[in-house]
């Protein structure tokens, strides 16, 4: 960064830090103790669509590098796009399993940027619920490297339950790089895996 952006206010941007998945096992158990969310097995890669043959080759890889797990029973990974436009790569486990599930939504990611189409990589997701129904994703910003919660309303329409993410975000605080700027909080209405 030279002295103009320096004068001007520019900064550079974060680079993505993959390797801040691997936080979201410990800051589970954190989340279970202060607001009682348990994982849900469920977690998503979100990206801009992608065409061509290029993009079906490296989803066969990463389908074959998630299909090579023994222990997994069904499809690693599911394919789907949402309302807006935009691609999922969905990845399901047993709940117990966030550390595996975590493996695959890093291994994914990875796979992605390493095929040429970090560009396009938005975000990840890990869903959790608690004993009455509510939702929550952890959804990590792959171009800022944080985190911020998102809970939508049960019921009809698109309501956040903001209360219950600024409590995520004070319990988190100490366990994930947590995103200050609220307006980056983007709802993921609809999302696979939450």
């Amino acid at each position: 960064m030279g002295l103009l952006d320096i004068l001007l206010g520019r900064t550079k941007p974060v680079a993505p830090d993959l390797d801040r998945l691997f936080a979201l096992p410990s800051a589970a158990v954190t989340l279970e103790a202060a607001v009682g969310f348990t994982p849900t097995g469920h977690g998503a890669v979100c990206f801009a669509t992608v065409e061509g043959a290029a993009f079906e080759q490296t989803h066969r890889e990463v389908q074959a590098l998630l299909d090579a797990d023994a222990g997994r029973a069904g499809s690693p990974v599911e394919l789907t796009r949402d309302a807006y436009g935009y691609s999922w790569l969905v990845s399901r486990r047993t709940p117990d399993q966030l550390p595996e599930l975590v493996n695959d939504l890093h291994a994914v990611n990875s796979s992605l940027e390493a095929g040429g189409f970090g560009p396009q990589l938005l975000c990840s997701l890990i869903g959790f619920t608690d004993g009455t129904g509510r939702r929550l994703a952890l959804v990590y910003l792959y171009k800022r490297g944080t985190y911020y919660p998102f809970a939508p309303l049960p019921g009809v329409g698109q309501r956040r339950d903001s209360a219950l993410e600024l409590q995520v975000k004070a319990a988190l605080a100490d366990d994930l790089r947590i995103e200050e700027d609220l307006s980056r909080w983007f709802p993921v209405w609809g999302a696979p895996g939450l």
